[in-house]
């Protein structure tokens, strides 16, 4: 197949997706709505900035590397706005470009990973091919009510895909109150594309307590209240440590830690790689994630794989991967007290960790596990050209 992908290209989410199709022999091609290095080896490359992708600040690295305050965590609520409101005026001219992109490379399908901005993108630059749309985590809940014009490009784009793809299935209800067509194919898998076991795998033992969280600053994280909740989680166990990729540097972060007396058992870690999250996980002996708004979490589902025992939002789409008190616990995202509870009754019940383990293996390996994921991404696709 020829293939032209619409992606943030510095994403890992995309590019693990993307490279199966590389990988099986397919000719690939990319349109990044961000500059991005090639990691991989694409047919081409090419560049579309939309919604302000092009402003300094709006990268994937760290916070921390970015110097400019406006950029920081304090600043994500307003800058989130901004994009929902403004964003949308750029759609237009950017797929001028995309769409003599799609009409000089006449591809056998696009796929636009990501409603805003790529798949708004790609459905206002349709020419006939057909177009494969991937809702992520908060599409639906978070961007699509968060201004008109937001609501009708994310209308228009689930109304003229010919599939569609998501990492949950409550995703697939909401896009048909959408208007999606509910004759059309529709695929269930995480946004990534799965699981790779040979990474992510459970340790054979763990030792210090350790709670991590994978989440770094979102819009929709509710990081004060996971901070606010070691305090009550170190006076009735005060040997446990925390750490945090991707917060070194913050300014908030560091804040929270000063205010609340606790830097020295939290430590606020760069970006971290892959291999370098697995073994964090495997180190750890509970995943945080007190989101407000969410589909499925890579990150949950990585940790889940390394024998993490899940102490997540109780928001629907979670309830379709953990069953509380079975293989994980959900909770108040806003409420530091539930958080806090949540945590200890994991640290302290072995037991619980252990079922949860051995529970969760399974799952990953049954739902999740990438080669499974994408083999029926290959039937996907032939489904649409067919």
């Amino acid at each position: 197949m020829r293939l032209l992908f619409v992606a943030d290209g510095r994403s890992p989410i995309a590019l693990n997706w993307i490279r199966y199709w590389i990988d099986r022999g397919d000719e690939v091609h990319l349109v990044s709505t961000f500059t991005c290095e090639q990691k991989l080896p694409l047919a081409s490359l090419e560049y579309v900035p939309v919604a302000f992708s092009s402003v300094k600040g709006t990268s994937l690295r760290p916070i921390s590397q970015n110097r400019n305050l406006l950029w920081g965590a304090a600043s994500l609520g307003l800058r989130t706005r901004l994009r929902q409101w403004l964003g949308p005026l750029t759609i237009n001219r950017a797929a001028q470009r995309l769409r003599k992109i799609i009409q000089h490379l006449h591809p056998d399908l696009v796929h636009a990973m990501r409603i805003p901005y790529e798949g708004m993108l790609a459905a206002d630059a349709y020419t006939g091919v057909p177009l494969v749309v991937s809702v992520w985590g908060n599409d639906f809940t978070l961007h699509a009510s968060s201004s008109p014009l937001m609501r009708h490009y994310t209308e228009w784009a689930v109304k003229i895909t010919s599939g569609l793809h998501a990492d949950c299935y409550r995703d697939l209800r909401l896009a048909k109150q959408l208007g999606f067509p509910s004759d059309r194919p529709t695929l269930v898998v995480p946004g990534n594309g799965g699981i790779d076991r040979d990474v992510f795998f459970p340790p054979t033992k763990k030792m210090l307590p350790l709670v991590i969280n994978p989440r770094g600053f979102r819009n929709y994280v509710c990081n004060d209240t996971f901070f606010q909740a070691i305090p009550i989680v170190l006076k009735r166990s005060p040997d446990v440590h925390f750490v945090c990729p991707s917060m070194a540097g913050e300014p908030q972060a560091k804040h929270w830690l000063k205010e609340l007396e606790v830097e020295q058992i939290v430590e606020l870690l760069p970006f971290q790689t892959r291999l370098q999250m697995a073994e964090w996980y495997r180190k750890a002996q509970v995943l945080v994630s007190p989101s407000t708004h969410d589909g499925t979490p890579n990150s949950l589902l990585e940790g889940m794989a390394c024998g993490c025992f899940p102490v997540a939002g109780d928001i629907e789409s979670l309830r379709e991967w953990i069953t509380p008190g079975l293989n994980g616990l959900l909770i108040d995202p806003r409420d530091p007290q539930s958080l806090a509870e949540a945590i200890l009754q994991a640290l302290e019940d072995s037991d619980l960790r252990a079922r949860a383990e051995n529970h969760n293996t399974d799952l990953i390996a049954e739902r999740a596990e990438y080669t499974h994921c994408m083999r029926r991404a290959e039937a996907f696709y032939n489904q649409i050209l067919s």
